[in-house]
């Protein structure tokens, strides 16, 4: 029977050390910005949930709530938010959708979404809209990155004209643009519109802050730069709107005092206790305990860490990275603005190459990534150390030969 991993004795977190990944097969994992691997410290919070369950059933759950309490209070230091304004949720889509389904729309409410961004962004908008009856708007993401200033003039049109909510991601999963949040919910805030922002490919790898972007609702999901695991994640709920949402999904740990009658004697099973108003209104069942302690060992080290270490860490890495790229025809999407970077570099693929064939080959070198919508996508994060670079372009050199398309 293998020992149970002693969490004193972990390596310290380091920016560009893979001590703490010692299983990853991959000579450079540059896919954080899909799943993330997890690090012994993961393993052994969820090893020591595993045991405290295994040795004690019902008797490690106020242990483990405990621990949640941590978490909320970990994940409220990373939004730069008081811990009660954050929901532990299943992911970014649950949160959202949570939301979508809970705002006291009138119909005819305008709901602005971006063409361009991840579903998970736009499905919960399009589902309130059809069932509240309301009139969605649409913007173009990219227009952002390449032509800011009249993407800002069409932003301020459709804010003139009356939007109830506009959804924005922090960080464009494709081109990896960093949209300027502060001055679009500077915008909102000065129009009255709700602003809902996707942080999952933000939260871990870049400084956020959710008052800053001056943000009613925050989702993210734990599985990318939290490196945490799928089926967690948090939604951050501003005091204010948190008093004015009518949830349409409810849950017996939605109430105040919800689980009062488990514990605290008779006579306390009620159905009319008033629902909780705060994020915690979307807690509604008992959680999903793994993917929660996975979610609060990762967070610990990247607070340890700090993210405006690991943003310069992994900004680093991709300037290196970038020119090399280039150098081999491919055409890169990353923003020209360092302030307008995130820990993505995605670029085109030199012409006559298959870019799913060229994802194989470099993964059968030991150099993993991801493949939106037709582009090749980098994404490194605080573990890569800029030595595996040389490795990452020779994996290049042989790969791209054996990815050219065949003549017709």
């Amino acid at each position: 029977m293998t020992a149970p991993l002693d969490r004193t004795a972990l390596p310290a977190p380091r920016l560009g050390d893979r001590a703490l990944f010692p299983h990853l097969e991959a000579r450079a994992f540059l896919a954080h910005a899909a799943i993330s691997p997890v690090s012994l410290a993961v393993e052994t919070e969820v090893g020591e949930l595993l045991r405290d369950y295994a040795r004690l059933g019902v008797r490690a759950f106020p242990i483990w709530a405990e621990r949640r309490g941590t978490l909320r209070r970990d994940l409220g230091r990373l939004l730069g938010v008081e811990p009660e304004t954050i929901a532990l949720t299943p992911g970014t889509t649950r949160g959202i959708s949570d939301v979508a389904l809970a705002i006291p729309w009138r119909r005819g409410d305008r709901v602005a979404c971006l063409r361009g961004e991840f579903p998970a962004n736009v499905t919960p908008w399009q589902r309130a809209a059809q069932r509240f009856e309301l009139e969605l708007v649409w913007l173009d993401a990219d227009a952002f990155r390449v032509a800011p200033d009249a993407a800002a003039e069409a932003l301020e049109r459709a804010l003139a004209r009356g939007l109830r909510l506009l959804a924005v991601s922090a960080v464009q999963f494709q081109t990896g643009f960093r949209m300027p949040l502060e001055a679009i919910g500077a915008r909102c805030r000065a129009h009255g519109t709700l602003f809902a922002v996707d942080a999952v490919q933000a939260c871990g790898v870049l400084p956020t802050d959710a008052r800053a972007w001056r943000a009613d609702f925050v989702a993210c999901g734990a599985h990318k730069w939290l490196m945490g695991l799928e089926g967690a994640g948090l939604l951050y709920v501003h005091p204010e709107r948190a008093g004015e949402l009518e949830p349409s999904t409810a849950g017996w740990l939605s109430h105040e005092q919800g689980a009062d009658f488990l514990s605290r004697g008779p006579g306390l099973l009620r159905y009319d206790r008033p629902l909780k108003r705060s994020a915690e209104v979307f807690e509604g069942a008992t959680p999903a305990a793994a993917g929660l302690a996975a979610l609060g060992a990762s967070v610990r080290l990247l607070l340890e860490l700090g993210t405006a270490a690991i943003a310069a860490h992994v900004g680093g890495y991709l300037d290196r990275l970038e020119p090399a790229l280039t150098a081999r025809g491919f055409v890169s999407l990353r923003a020209a603005d360092p302030a307008a970077r995130s820990g993505i570099l995605s670029v085109a693929p030199p012409a006559g190459v298959d870019l799913l064939a060229l994802q194989r080959e470099l993964g059968a070198r030991g150099v993993v990534v991801s493949t939106p919508d037709g582009l090749l996508r980098f994404a490194p994060h605080w573990p890569n150390s800029l030595a595996e670079l040389p490795a990452v372009t020779a994996a290049l050199d042989a790969a791209l030969p054996l990815a050219q398309r065949s003549p017709r």
